[in-house]
């Protein structure tokens, strides 16, 4: 059995049921902000999930090599390895509000300190990737099939967010740290670095995001760190679709994703972030991004009671370069195929609400923030040989995307 936590305080348990079933029940003097999800309201009735657990505590589960690690280093110990296992492993330090315990144990959400600059610089000797890897894992409880893991460096998040002050006693997580397989997706890092470049450049927020100098690492500040140390409430669009991370490419855009959003946003900026969601859409096709799926999209909110955003961009890469006919994740007007200009003009008009000249808009400033970031992409690669090709292809998708 395992406690559940938001905001710092005891919100309910979770435990198995049945062969492969979970259950969860809010603690009966579990107040409404105390809910775990803006889809599981605070309730007398247990909430019961067939098949694993709920969305949301599924949500941060580490995928792909990180999880395989964590397996092989938890499995002998427990028996059996299973996603409840393993949120009892990574449960005190994970992305957003909710925080997990043994039924004993208490709240501690302490990871080892790591220096940024340390990671950036590529300054310790040795195999960094296998270093982080061993020390952090048990800390990151956080999504993806490419290694990810959460470190603590509060000088750098302090100095680098304006107005930051993060308590004395803070010990909690504050960057992210994504490395890549380099035989797998060479270059997969700078690949993401200049995406996000552009995503910055059409006027979307994107989180502090540095390329280490040997560009097998990049260092991302967490957007859901708030500036007295606590943490936002962050969903993702599997969560608010109540799908499974198996089930991260089902659904379309008009509605698992613009249309959901609209569901939970609860805001009085809900037409903006409307606008900039279509923008992120537009511009993983222009990017050719084929892996803009349900949990590449997310919501958050300081209140799971009030207003909800939409989260900071995030995971954003050009596909094609490694999958040539590689196609969207989710369908647009019935197909994955990439959409044509016409496609998202009615996609913007009729699900964001933009007048025709406001997309028309949109689609310049996305071109123009490619072709700016493109001379900035070859610049890079003259000066890093190993670049060079992944970089032009990289201009080609731009290119291509751009005219269709």
């Amino acid at each position: 059995m395992i406690r559940v936590w938001t905001d710092d305080a005891e919100a309910g348990l979770l435990d198995r049921s049945g062969d492969r079933s979970s259950t969860f029940l809010y603690m009966p003097e579990a107040s409404g902000e105390r809910a775990v999800s803006v889809t599981m309201p605070v309730r007398l009735a247990s909430w019961n999930t067939r098949f694993s657990l709920a969305p949301i505590f599924e949500m941060n589960l580490p995928e792909g090599a990180l999880r395989e690690r964590l397996r092989l280093a938890f499995a002998k110990a427990t028996g059996t390895f299973d996603d409840i296992d393993l949120l009892g492993v990574v449960g005190r330090s994970q992305v957003g509000r909710i925080r997990y315990t043994g039924q004993k144990e208490k709240l501690s959400e302490e990871v080892p300190f790591q220096s940024v600059n340390e990671i950036l610089e590529r300054r310790r000797a040795g195999d960094l990737y296998r270093y982080l890897i061993e020390r952090f894992a048990s800390y990151s409880g956080i999504s993806g099939v490419q290694p990810k893991v959460l470190v603590r460096d509060e000088t750098d998040f302090a100095d680098r967010q304006p107005g930051t002050r993060l308590s004395p006693s803070y010990r909690g997580a504050t960057h992210i740290v994504k490395f890549w397989e380099p035989n797998e997706y060479p270059q997969l890092a700078a690949n993401e670095y200049f995406c996000l470049k552009v995503a910055e450049k059409c006027g979307l927020e994107v989180p502090r995001f540095r390329l280490s100098a040997d560009a097998g690492a990049m260092v991302i500040d967490r957007f859901d760190l708030r500036q007295d140390g606590t943490y936002r409430g962050f969903e993702d669009f599997c969560v608010l679709n109540a799908r499974r991370t198996d089930q991260k490419y089902s659904g379309s855009y008009e509605t698992s994703v613009l249309k959901r959003f609209q569901q939970f946003a609860n805001s009085t900026h809900v037409y903006e972030d409307l606008e900039k969601l279509f923008t992120l859409i537009a511009l993983n096709c222009a990017l050719r991004n084929g892996d803009a799926h349900l949990k590449n999209f997310g919501m958050v909110y300081d209140d799971v009671l009030g207003e909800a955003r939409l989260a900071p961009v995030y995971d954003l890469v050009t596909t094609t370069v490694y999958i040539a006919r590689d196609n969207m994740a989710l369908t647009l007007n019935g197909t994955t195929g990439w959409p044509s200009a016409k496609d998202l003009h009615r996609l913007g008009e009729t699900r964001a609400g933009c007048t025709p000249a406001r997309v028309r808009e949109i689609f310049e400033r996305i071109a123009g923030a490619i072709r700016s970031t493109s001379a900035e992409v070859m610049a890079y690669a003259k000066e890093n040989p190993d670049f060079a090709e992944i970089g032009a292809r990289m201009v080609a998708e731009w290119e291509k995307g751009i005219r269709r």
